[in-house]
Order: C-alpha cells, then structure tokens, then sequence
C-alpha cells in the first residue's frame, strides 16, 4: 500500500472514520459517501465557538447551510467563512441559518470568529462525529470542504462537494433564493 495512503487511512481511523476502498466515509446510516441531495439531513449536536450547544432541530422550519471546512486561520478557510460574513445581510433576508463545521476544538473557533467578526455559530467537531454523519470525509484529520443545504423540511436541497471559497457564498445564495 503507498505510504500517502496508508497514513490517510490511518487518520480516518483515528477519527473513527470508515473508508471505503474508494476513498469514500462510510456513515452511521449505512450508506457511503456524501448523504444525497432529497434524503433528510441527520440530526447533530456540538459546542459552537462560545460553548453554546447547537442542534439541526433548533433550526427547524429554516433553511441551514451547513459548510464544513479544514482548519480555522487557515487562508482558503478564512476566505470562505469572511464571503459568508459580507453575505450575512442577504443570507439572513432568506430566513437561512449558516452554521460552520471542522475538527478544530471550541478555543479555536472562538479565537477564529472573534478575529474575523463571524456572525454564525462555529461547531467544533474534534471526534468527526457530524462529519461521518454527512458522510464528509477528511484529509490529514481536516475535514474536507464541503457544504449542504438543508431545506425548511430538514432535506438535503443541495450539496456542493467541491467548493471554491472565493464564489461559494454566491452559489449558496442562488440555491436559497430557489428554496
């Protein structure tokens, strides 16, 4: 087995993460991969940057768009959370919740929105929990970058498995102004 693979797999293992040999998350629900577009989003659960324990059921009947990303400060990922902090006042306008998600623990996401001015909830995910619950999968113990949209029914309205943080917040928008 090739030594970038092998340490790969070591690290989803130590997250507790199943891979296929595909590279794909295997999810609690059984099913491998992304969670698809129509299927209900699973329930979750976690700290956000200021202890606040947050759940998908506190946002019933409102769309959420759940990002997760690698690493808080780092550039791609700063770029991203500070698009969605100037989309704020549009995002808001469609009723959407954004709630952000990595395997930083609390101290760092509280460190990271205080020094960007995020306006929405950073959940700390350090065992990787909500990331297999989605079926998002890691690299070097960072999350992937990947978003979902959930609906006001709690349904995957749209999933974009390969983000680029410089035109996201405005691809998000779009599919909330459909929603």
């Amino acid at each position: 087995m090739k030594p970038l693979l092998l340490r790969h797999l070591l690290l989803a293992a130590a997250l507790g993460l199943s891979v296929t040999g595909c590279g794909q998350v295997r999810r609690p629900d059984g099913g491998v991969g992304l969670v698809p577009e129509k299927a209900a989003a699973p329930a979750f659960s976690a700290p956000d940057q200021m202890g606040v324990t947050r759940s998908l059921s506190d946002y019933a009947g409102r769309p959420v768009v759940l990002y997760f990303y690698p690493k808080d400060a780092t550039p791609g990922c700063t770029k991203e959370a500070c698009a969605f902090r100037d989309a704020w006042e549009k995002l808001a306008s469609t009723g959407a919740q954004v709630l952000g998600v990595s395997t930083d623990d609390v101290a760092s996401h509280a460190k990271f929105a205080t020094e960007h001015h995020l306006q929405f909830p950073l959940l700390a995910d350090p065992d990787g929990k909500i990331l297999r619950s989605y079926g998002v999968g890691t690299t070097f113990g960072m999350a992937s970058r990947v978003t979902f949209v959930i609906d006001r029914a709690g349904k995957i309205a749209k999933t974009f498995p390969d983000v680029d943080p410089a035109v996201h917040a405005d691809q998000v928008l779009a599919v909330l102004r459909t929603l």
